[in-house]
């Protein structure tokens, strides 16, 4: 089993930046790849960026050039830096896992991740 709390949602104002971190826990080898989804109104959940155990990293082309990702291993954090905020990037943000050494490029289908944190909300105003 795998743990997952995010934390560092908050409301700002676009053009703003956000960082968000997910503290994991519980089998190592079930959260290798480490996933950024969001879930904004009136959308499916979108995977933003994704990181696996080596480092390896990917961010989705709808946040590319204002979102980064990265990831702590000695401190089993995951973290996600967001730049230049804008108000479509409302939602909730969640972490999720899964075993896999390599989570892909640009695209992550949320029914690959058996894991998942309770979310923690990002709001942007105009």
């Amino acid at each position: 089993q795998v743990q997952l709390v995010e934390s560092g949602g908050a409301s700002v104002h676009a053009g703003e930046s956000l960082s968000l971190s997910c503290a994991a826990s519980g089998d190592t080898a079930s959260r290798r790849c480490l996933v950024w989804f969001r879930q904004t109104p009136g959308k499916k959940r979108e995977g933003v960026a994704a990181i696996d155990v080596d480092g390896r990293n990917s961010v989705a082309p709808v946040v590319k050039g204002r979102f980064a990702i990265s990831r702590d291993n000695t401190r089993d954090m995951v973290f996600l830096d967001m730049n230049n905020l804008r108000p479509e990037d409302t939602g909730t943000y969640y972490c999720a896992a899964n075993s896999w050494q390599r989570c892909g490029d640009n695209y992550w289908p949320p029914g690959n991740f058996p894991f998942w944190g309770q979310g923690t909300q990002v709001t942007v105003s105009s």
